[in-house]
């Protein structure tokens, strides 16, 4: 038997940019991606804490160190620059693997700079 477990989680990202005219997806700077070990083109669950919504996209890696969020494609419609996002990724595991996973979390600040890890 596998279960589906939380991966990743990047937790209060504020976003900087949106564009109705880019293809899709949701652009993260690839330090703050790597370091939850998500991947580009990783099929990502999205919350926005702002007002709700809650969408499936993928990552798009963005300047290191830029602190980038942007939402891509419709996503540009489902929030606005400075909302706050949960972007979550998850992975299936066997029973054993289960039992002593551990996702990858980060909490940001304002300035999407790491608050806790």
């Amino acid at each position: 038997m596998t279960i589906c477990l939380l991966k990743s989680k990047i937790h209060r990202a504020v976003v900087t940019g949106a564009s109705v005219d880019y293809e899709g997806s949701l652009t993260i700077a690839s330090d703050l991606a790597e370091r939850v070990g998500l991947r580009p083109y990783e099929r990502i669950l999205v919350g926005n804490m702002g007002n709700g919504e809650r969408f499936e996209t993928y990552v798009i890696y963005g300047p290191h160190g830029s602190g980038a969020f942007e939402l891509n494609g419709a996503t540009a419609h489902l929030g606005k620059i400075g909302d706050r996002l949960t972007i979550m990724s998850f992975t299936w595991l066997d029973e054993e693997e289960a039992a002593c996973h551990k996702p990858s979390v980060i909490t940001l600040d304002n300035q999407n700079g790491i608050k806790k890890a």
